[in-house]
């Protein structure tokens, strides 16, 4: 079956709701598992579902993500495929930024023109799953779609969080409500698998994962269909293009909270973990060249470690760790995402910092850390504490933030030995 296909994925607004860790970086560029960024996961999905035309769409702090993917992604001179960045621009038909999800795929439309494609799937750049894209290209031009969305069943306490679409027995959309209120829910059921309606998902969430027909996304942007995808593409399609719901089944977040990023990347660290790492299609993203990691006198379980990193700890229990990481002696990490450094201190600054009393890049002695995010490049001194949870107040405090009970160390930020947060 012919997939001529074009993959966009969107590099998401301001994400505030990530914040602090999206100070300096969009969300698709945030660290993940270890080693990777969450742009990673969309464009892994493509080049294992066989898709390598990949377009990826970026206004607000991209300059990271900017950098990633032209380290990361490089084809031969032989093929076809390229993973390319399309930044926000001014000119004289447009001097507005993007407003929305739909627009910044509309005013990307005449770069397209240059490319042959059939469909354009399109993608957010902060969800965790994985997923063959061949069954729901499939899916879509066996039954001749307009529009196809992927949906996921969801039980009714997640049901008024999400955009719900209700569908027919034969997959098309007949009605979609943006978190909807609980009293009409009982209206909204779908047509799920037994498996599902047992466990009580029974309402179809959007995925914002969408696959146009090309001709058809063009009429729409000519008809001035909106700005968005969920607030006024989709429901404006429905009863005037085929619209259809692609059921998928599998494991899907949506990385939106400190609290869903923390929860995701713990979950990792599970004997089962909800996303497979270490399944038969890889998540790629750049080759660093690091040596492998160090780990001396220290007791650990159901932990992941990146690459290069020098451990000494007492104890590294249910946590994640990332590249260049540096642990000293007697110090205890649990429940916790220590995301690592982007360099090494070389040899000379390290002693000086020790004999000037100043922490080191990483984490020093005889520290405790429990229930927190350590973002990149952190100096954390000796003997510092950091312990979350929901005794502690949600705001912003400079060198770190809470939000839900989660203790966010911000990027580069230094804690003197003997700091006590929590």
């Amino acid at each position: 079956m012919k997939r001529n296909v074009i993959s966009i994925v969107l590099g998401g607004g301001r994400g505030t709701r990530l914040f602090p860790l999206t100070y300096s970086r969009s969300k698709p560029a945030v660290p993940i598992a270890g080693k990777y960024r969450l742009v990673d996961i969309p464009i892994s999905n493509c080049l294992n579902s066989g898709l390598n035309k990949i377009l990826v769409l970026t206004q607000f702090n991209s300059a990271s993500l900017n950098s990633h993917i032209k380290n990361s992604y490089h084809f031969d001179i032989f093929s076809k495929g390229f993973v390319d960045i399309l930044a926000a621009e001014q000119n004289v038909e447009n001097e507005s930024w993007y407003q929305g999800t739909a627009d910044a795929v509309r005013q990307s439309m005449k770069h397209l023109e240059k490319y042959d494609y059939d469909y354009i799937l399109i993608l957010s750049g902060d969800q965790l799953y994985q997923m063959d894209f061949r069954e729901m290209l499939d899916f879509h031009i066996e039954n001749g779609g307009d529009v196809t969305i992927a949906t996921i069943p969801v039980v009714a306490k997640d049901a008024t969080g999400f955009g719900i679409l209700k569908s027919d027995d034969d997959g098309n959309i007949t009605s979609f409500y943006e978190k909807p209120e609980y009293d009409i829910l009982d209206s909204l059921k779908s047509e799920v698998s037994e498996e599902n309606k047992h466990k009580g998902k029974e309402y179809l969430a959007s995925m914002g994962i969408y696959i146009f027909t090309r001709t058809i996304l063009k009429k729409m942007f000519e008809d001035g269909a909106g700005d968005d995808f969920g607030k006024d593409i989709i429901p404006n399609s429905i009863g005037k293009y085929k619209t259809l719901s692609y059921q998928y089944e599998g494991y899907w977040t949506d990385i939106g909270t400190i609290e869903s990023f923390y929860e995701a990347n713990l979950d990792l660290c599970q004997d089962l973990p909800q996303f497979n790492l270490f399944s038969s299609s890889p998540i790629y993203t750049r080759a660093r060249m690091l040596p492998p990691s160090k780990i001396n006198g220290s007791y650990v379980s159901k932990a992941v470690f990146g690459d290069g990193c020098i451990i000494m700890a007492d104890k590294i229990e249910n946590s994640v760790i990332g590249n260049r990481t540096r642990i000293d002696k007697g110090s205890t990490i649990v429940n916790s995402y220590v995301m690592g450094a982007d360099f090494y201190q070389n040899t000379t600054e390290i002693v000086l910092n020790d004999r000037n009393g100043r922490p080191n890049m990483g984490i020093g002695k005889y520290c405790y850390i429990e229930k927190a995010i350590l973002d990149k490049n952190c100096y954390i001194g000796d003997n510092v504490k950091i312990i979350g949870g929901k005794h502690l107040p949600d705001g912003d405090y400079g060198t770190h933030s809470v939000q839900d009970g989660i203790v966010v160390v911000k990027k580069g930020a230094v804690l003197p030995s003997g700091t006590h947060i929590g």
